[in-house]
């Protein structure tokens, strides 16, 4: 029995993840959450925090009450050191000689210089899996370097796919090296050390460079360009832009369509359907393409966007919504699939948040929101106590900063 990690003894058949304990050291989004992912799927998340302001993200709304906060850290535990402290770094090792994951997002060297570099940690727990997320990895010329998600991007390639031809770049709406480059590559990374230290016993260092994990999402254009040196332009190829059959259309309302009709039978569907099958040309070259776009265009605004896809829903032609966000989650669809759960807060009452992004045979959306983010360093002294401190050693270390005060 771990009385610090607790949740992983409470083993669930329904949680494939169950018994896994994890510490976590990151903040804001790409750690968190892959940790979030993690703790949905049932491992024990110790989130630790500093002792000045802990993960930011807490106060970017009423403190303890951000729901940004709160979506990426349900389930898991907090613990607030200082571990610039000799006295925090004994705690923290301890704690660390019984988990299996480690979870860091601070600049390369940073924890090497603190004595918790993978070398140092792997000497006390062999079996430990250690993955630090960084900007552009431990090593390369620009591993030092500061960046958020669109300068990653950018180095990436993918910046340089997204927008119209002969226009600059377009900024996604998503934080697209924050989570699929650095949270998603990392699970990958985490989930295969875990399996492969079944047969070996030993842990690895997994090192995720948040701009290599965009590149990585490239392997159709990056394939086309490595294998003939012909690259792939913003607004010119068949998948971003170039074509009429794959492109936005805006109707009489206001709203948007997408368009997907690559194939050339939904193709013809579409043109036949909105009666111009004189149009019904995939892959045209440029000049008729702009006249098929131009025709598309004038089509889809004498209707609204919900009447389109009145007429349009059940055909074979590859149609949607362009939803804002305040239309995404009334949708049928994804009320069948569960992508909304609901939870109680002790500050915040009762809130809805996202749920697992898959379903897993046996396992209920709801099953997934055990447990509401914690409060700041809530979980203090209960781990101090089951590491063997008493209550006035604990109450010192307030005092002397090497834990928090708990909110």
């Amino acid at each position: 029995m771990s009385q610090i990690f607790p949740f992983a003894d409470e083993i669930d058949p329904r949680l494939p993840l169950s018994g896994v304990k994890v510490v976590d050291l990151s903040r804001l989004l790409p750690g968190p959450h892959a940790t979030l992912m993690l703790a949905d799927l049932g491992a024990d998340v110790l989130k630790i925090e500093d002792t000045q302001l802990g993960d930011y993200l807490r106060w970017g709304w009423p403190p303890g009450e951000n729901p940004a906060f709160m979506q990426l850290n349900r389930n898991k535990r907090s613990m607030s050191l200082n571990l610039k402290l000799p006295e925090a770094r004994e705690i923290f090792k301890k704690i660390m000689a019984e988990a299996d994951i480690l979870l860091e997002s601070f600049r390369p060297g940073v924890m090497a210089r603190l004595g918790l570099g993978y070398e140092d940690l792997q000497q006390l727990n062999p079996s430990l899996i250690y993955c630090s997320i960084s900007g552009y990895g431990q090593t390369g010329p620009y591993k030092n370097r500061p960046g958020h998600d669109l300068n990653y991007i950018g180095y990436a390639g993918a910046l340089g796919q997204t927008g119209p031809q002969n226009s600059a770049p377009v900024i996604p709406g998503v934080q697209i090296a924050d989570l699929a480059g650095g949270s998603l590559m990392s699970l990958v990374g985490i989930l295969a050390a875990l399996h492969g230290r079944q047969a070996t016993g030993k842990g690895r260092l997994v090192d995720i460079a948040m701009t290599g994990g965009v590149t990585g999402l490239l392997p159709y254009q990056a394939g086309i360009y490595l294998a003939t040196g012909e690259p792939i332009r913003r607004g010119e190829w068949r998948l971003n832009g170039g074509l009429p059959e794959y492109a936005v259309y805006e109707t009489s309302d206001g709203k948007y369509l997408t368009v997907g009709a690559l194939e050339p039978k939904f193709f013809n569907r579409l043109c036949s359907i909105l009666g111009m099958p004189e149009y019904d040309e995939i892959n045209a070259n440029p000049e008729r393409a702009a006249l098929i776009r131009s025709k598309l265009a004038e089509a889809f605004k004498e209707k609204t966007r919900n009447e389109w896809l009145e007429l349009l829903g059940g055909e074979e032609v590859c149609i949607g919504p362009a939803y804002e966000l305040d239309e995404v989650f009334d949708d049928p669809q994804a009320q069948a699939r569960g992508l909304v759960v609901a939870q109680n807060h002790p500050k915040a009452g009762k809130v809805r948040q996202l749920g697992l992004p898959f379903v897993l045979d046996g396992l209920e959306p709801q099953d997934v929101v055990r447990h509401p983010s914690p409060g700041y360093g809530e979980h203090n002294a209960a781990i101090l106590d089951a590491l063997g401190y008493s209550p006035e050693e604990i109450e010192q270390m307030r005092q002397d900063g090497i834990i928090g005060h708990e909110q």
